[in-house]
């Protein structure tokens, strides 16, 4: 089991953002979080990550990877995350192979080249031709488009081949073109054996190959299950408070006002 999280509360200050989450999500089952602004889903991504902890209930318990205690950076090795939140704690005059060589460290953007090994180089290398960055990696990252600094960071999250991906919200500014390359590698990736999770308030992020969804809605888990059964119009009309038409056409799911 990837994420067991039973009776799982977290506070942010003194507020009380998730209360009493359950769920589970396995290995090779694909995972869309979903639910509108300040359900949860960015405290859930820090819980993840380790850069913030739960409150149990006594009968509570919150594991990855079947483990409920974690070496931070042990951790990040088997888990990797491209996040918003992440893109903009990059110091804009890091270049993008340095970008992509801080996923081995599990920094931001300090990299140490002497503790690179030949393997690690080589790893490095082959994730740079599957993602074609090759011309990305002595420019600025200021100077690349968004589209094109996440493909870094998601060079980042793969030089450690971690067992899951989390990705939030990963077509936040991106153009048309770049929207179609993430469908086009979340395929690659899910295909390749990659346990996908998906943070997201937009429907129209959700890959086809995802079909387990978990609903997230004032700090609570709203509802869970398989994505056929959950994304309705009824019950995404609950989720966001708001009337709305569900469209799906090839897979890919599309919202527009009543």
């Amino acid at each position: 089991m990837l994420f067991n999280f039973q009776n799982v509360s977290a506070y942010r200050t003194t507020t009380l953002a998730l209360n009493k989450i359950s769920f589970t999500i396995e290995a090779g089952q694909h995972t869309v979080i979903l639910g509108p602004n300040g359900a949860g889903k960015s405290t859930l991504l820090k819980l993840l990550y380790r850069e913030l902890y739960p409150t149990l209930e006594d009968d509570g318990c919150m594991e990855l990877f079947g483990r409920s205690r974690w070496n931070v950076w042990q951790l990040r090795e088997r888990m990797g995350i491209v996040s918003l939140d992440l893109q903009r704690r990059y110091n804009s005059d890091i270049i993008g192979r340095d970008v992509v060589l801080s996923g081995f460290f599990s920094t931001i953007g300090n990299v140490r080249e002497d503790e690179l090994t030949d393997e690690n180089m080589n790893v490095f290398r082959s994730v740079v031709s599957e993602l074609q960055l090759e011309s990305l990696l002595e420019k600025p990252f200021r100077y690349l488009s968004t589209g094109q600094q996440r493909r870094c960071l998601l060079g980042r999250s793969l030089v450690n081949n971690p067992e899951a991906l989390v990705l939030d919200e990963p077509t936040a500014g991106l153009d048309v073109p770049s929207m179609f390359n993430y469908f086009d590698t979340a395929k690659k990736l899910i295909t390749s054996g990659k346990t996908v999770v998906l943070v997201t308030h937009h429907v129209h992020e959700i890959p086809p190959e995802i079909n387990n969804v978990i609903l997230l809605k004032n700090g609570k888990v709203f509802k869970q299950g398989d994505k056929q059964a959950l994304l309705t119009e009824e019950t995404l009309c609950e989720l966001f408070d708001v009337d709305l038409h569900l469209t799906l056409q090839n897979g890919h799911y599309s919202i527009t006002p009543k």
